[in-house]
């Protein structure tokens, strides 16, 4: 005989499944609220610090003195410098200190506790903000970069990671040999010295910079300094500077700028040793040269901003433009010397063969004193019978008095004749005085700006 098998209630096997579900669910809450404790952590750093039972859009004190704000600068890098729009970019690590009581905490350890952007927008910050800024941002990747540090005291550090674009009066004057002095400005924007003083937490130790490499500029000294800024319509403002010296890398420039001039300077004065008959030849070269110093000039002034005086490197310019326009006026003269030279001579070959020497010259307008011979013609012997023609033939020839003799031309007339007459000896000239002179160029120029 086979034995009964007694089936359970159906009842009761829903009872135990839902005994077993709901153990089992309450095991896995209990297991996931000690995974993810955030929020609660979150709620008891804002009990803790008593952030709902203060107003922190007043300041700390409010009604009292003046609450110190410390500020330490640790720069980052000069990210750019721009001449044509007269600014800087800049990356730095700005942070405040200051002592907020309503955050003071009770802590055995004595240790600080360190929060994200999160909970700064939920109590008070110093609103220090750049003047002269063009542009600003705190970096976000990955996420904002801002720190809060809260200690037991009160005491507060706020850090931001900040990349700024500032203003920056530099004067070009002595360009490209010059030295620039920028200042990024700090200041709070709402509240004046009655109510938020600004200083150095360490004094010139609170400014410090990583080793900074700029590809024209090299930085000479970073210096902090401060002042106070008075407004008529809200009264005056702590105002904190952080001072840099930037002295301009010139070997950039003589590569891209002098050298260059001074080859092309160099080279307009080859036309000199260039027979002054290659028309051609002396006449490409001269507007070749000419061309190629427009062309530096006008390069040199694109990248510049357009200041309404004169700088450094436009002195240089246009003097070494000056002296490749002259290379050329000079050949104009040359020529134009040689082509009356030519006619001159022409002239004179197609003279009669009556004429001497003394009219020819008489009639060329170069003649001189010592080139004419002005002792009376010896007497040609005439018939005894011919007496009369023979005393009108004295007398037509005889020494001229004091009155008619020729005047001595002026002596720069002469030597203008003389050079007139030979023309190639002004670029023998030219080879001489065009290098002696640029080169007392370069020597004033470069002892007044270097």
């Amino acid at each position: 005989m086979r034995p009964t098998r007694i089936e359970p209630p159906t009842s009761w096997l829903a009872d135990d499944t839902h005994f077993l579900l709901s153990h089992s669910s309450r095991r896995v809450d209990l297991k996931m609220k000690k995974m993810d404790s955030t929020k609660s952590l979150l709620i008891k750093s804002e009990q803790l610090l008593r952030i709902e039972d203060h107003d922190f859009a007043m300041r700390p004190g409010f009604g009292g003195s003046a609450i110190p704000v410390g500020i330490d600068v640790q720069v980052e890098s000069i990210d750019s410098i721009s001449e044509v729009n007269m600014d800087f970019t800049m990356t730095l690590y700005l942070r405040h200190y200051w002592q907020d009581d309503r955050l003071a905490f009770p802590s055995s350890s004595n240790k600080s506790r360190t929060f994200d952007s999160r909970l700064v927008k939920k109590i008070w910050v110093p609103d220090v903000f750049f003047v002269h800024s063009k542009r600003s941002f705190i970096h976000d990747t990955t996420t904002e970069n801002i720190m809060l540090r809260v200690y037991p005291d009160g005491n507060i550090l706020y850090s931001v990671r900040i990349t700024v674009t500032a203003l920056c009066s530099m004067d070009f004057s002595s360009f490209p040999l010059d030295t620039q002095n920028c200042s990024l400005e700090l200041e709070s924007y709402a509240y004046n010295e009655n109510d938020l003083m600004l200083y150095w937490k360490n004094g010139n130790d609170s400014l410090r910079t990583e080793e900074i490499v700029l590809s024209q500029f090299f930085v000479e000294d970073f210096q902090p300094s401060f002042g106070l800024a008075f407004y008529s319509s809200t009264g005056s403002y702590n105002r904190l500077y952080i001072n840099f010296i930037l002295r301009r890398h010139i070997f950039f420039f003589m590569l891209q700028t002098y050298f260059p001039t001074m080859l092309m300077v160099m080279l307009s004065w080859v036309s000199f040793w260039i027979d002054r008959r290659a028309v051609p030849a002396r006449v490409s070269l001269g507007i070749t040269t000419v061309l190629t110093m427009s062309t530096i000039i006008t390069g040199v002034s694109a990248s510049m901003p357009q200041v309404s005086y004169v700088k450094a490197v436009d002195i240089y310019l246009w003097a070494s433009f000056l002296f490749v326009f002259l290379s050329v006026i000079e050949y104009a003269t040359v020529n134009y010397f040689t082509t009356v030279e030519e006619m001159k001579r022409l002239r004179r070959a197609k003279m009669p063969s009556s004429f001497n020497t003394t009219q020819a010259m008489a009639f060329d307008g170069c003649y001189h004193d010592n080139d004419i011979d002005l002792t009376p013609f010896s007497e040609v012997s005439s018939p005894p019978n011919t007496e009369r023609n023979t005393q009108t033939r004295n007398s037509t020839v005889s020494a001229p008095t004091e009155g008619t003799r020729l005047r001595r031309k002026h002596p720069l007339i002469e030597n203008l004749s003389f050079i007139m007459s030979n023309s190639y000896m002004i670029d023998s000239y030219s080879r001489v005085i065009f290098p002696l002179a640029y080169l007392l160029f370069n020597i004033i120029y470069w002892s007044l700006y270097a």
